[in-house]
């Protein structure tokens, strides 16, 4: 018995020396380590869309398009409205820039005011388009817009067509009686869109087969305005007037409430711009005589495609140089800037099924709204 306690005692010191030779050969326990903090997902790049209202009705759907775009592109996109407001713009445009947006793409309410802000934001190295509106700088990274000069001479063209200028009843005793309803004053596109009405007007004029009875400017493009401009104009006229040269759909929609509330609409051939749902409505009914279109499912894809490329430091083979004199028909304006435009379409009764309704551009049951089913085309 004592020999077995004897082994016993004796194996548990043999183990426990073991133990203390393990212990000495591991190596020694490291302290913990501080838990390692999370990184930082990598922010996006920001980009800006400043927009100048959106009471027109094209500017809405082309903002949350370029937004969808841009963000799909992996930007992220902020987008302000300025409600007509230039100061108010261009403080948005500042506070964006605050902000850390390296683009920008702008509809400037103001052409020659807007500058002043992306002049800053160009200094601060923010790549700035200006969207369909020329801005009077050349501070701009790129101009994208469509061929406004064109727009014009559509618009006069599908006017003159509708009154036969060239049929010899309009001559020096019998002056065609002539409406000018020009753009916001503040839009350089009004003036573009006024140069080219011009180019086809003025010889008219100049032969005295053309008088011209007003020349008006609608601010900030408001039907309103137009309204009672046509209003004023019918009654110092005695409702005298054989034509009316508008330059885009809201305006020539106000102008044509004066007209109709005086049996004058249908009579009184006037153009539009823009193709907008109301105005293809309107003609159908036979009452605006010609819009144009210009197909702005193109221009939103476009710019924000170009955006990119800007921010990439790639290049865009659509873009070509143009003064600011060219742009602005106006010599002070110095310097040059990337230009990128697109084609439009005159739109009159013989086409508007075809040009905007078959291409969905505009919905049927919006153009072909209050008209009865057996004067409708069948559904595309």
């Amino acid at each position: 018995m004592n020999r077995r306690i004897n082994n016993l005692l004796a194996g548990i010191a043999i183990g426990a020396a073991f133990g203390l030779i393990l212990t000495a050969c591991a190596p020694a326990a490291q302290p913990a380590q501080p838990a390692q903090p999370a990184q930082p997902a990598q922010s996006k790049v920001k980009i800006g869309i400043s927009m100048s209202d959106f009471a027109t009705e094209r500017w809405k759907p082309e903002a949350d398009m370029m937004k969808k775009l841009l963000e799909e592109k992996g930007y992220e996109v902020l987008v302000q409205e300025a409600n007509h407001d230039v100061k108010l713009q261009n403080d948005q445009i500042d506070n964006m820039v605050a902000q850390g947006v390296k683009g920008l793409i702008i509809v400037a309410e103001d052409s020659d005011a807007a500058a002043t802000a992306v002049d800053k934001a160009a200094k601060a190295g923010v790549k700035v388009i200006a969207y369909d509106r020329l801005i009077k700088t050349p501070a701009i990274a790129a101009y994208l817009s469509f061929n406004n000069e064109e727009v014009g001479r559509q618009q006069a063209l599908g006017v003159m067509k509708a009154v036969d200028i060239d049929g010899g009843k309009w001559t020096k005793d019998n002056p065609l009686k002539l409406v000018k309803l020009g753009g916001s004053p503040t839009d350089n596109n009004a003036i573009l869109f006024r140069k080219g009405q011009d180019e086809i007007l003025q010889p008219y004029v100049d032969k005295g087969v053309i008088k011209v009875v007003a020349d008006q400017w609608v601010d900030n493009w408001d039907p309103a305005n137009a309204l009672k401009l046509m209003e004023n104009i019918l009654t110092a006229q005695g409702n005298q007037i054989d034509a009316v040269v508008a330059s885009n759909d809201g305006t020539a929609l106000g102008a044509l409430q004066a007209l109709k509330a005086q049996g004058l609409a249908g009579k009184v051939p006037i153009s539009g711009q823009d193709a907008t749902a109301d105005g293809c409505n309107s003609i159908v009914k036979g009452e605006l005589t010609v819009s144009i279109l210009k197909d702005i499912r193109e221009l939103a894809p476009i710019a924000a495609n170009l955006m990119d490329e800007l921010l990439k430091g790639q290049s865009d083979p659509n873009l070509k140089s143009f003064t600011l004199a060219q742009l602005t028909n106006d010599s002070k304006y110095q310097g040059e800037v990337m230009a990128y435009f697109l084609p439009v379409f005159q739109v009159d009764k013989s086409n508007v099924f075809d040009l905007v309704v078959k291409s969905g551009f505009q919905p049927y049951d919006a153009v072909y709204r209050d008209v009865p089913e057996s004067e409708r085309p069948p559904k595309p």
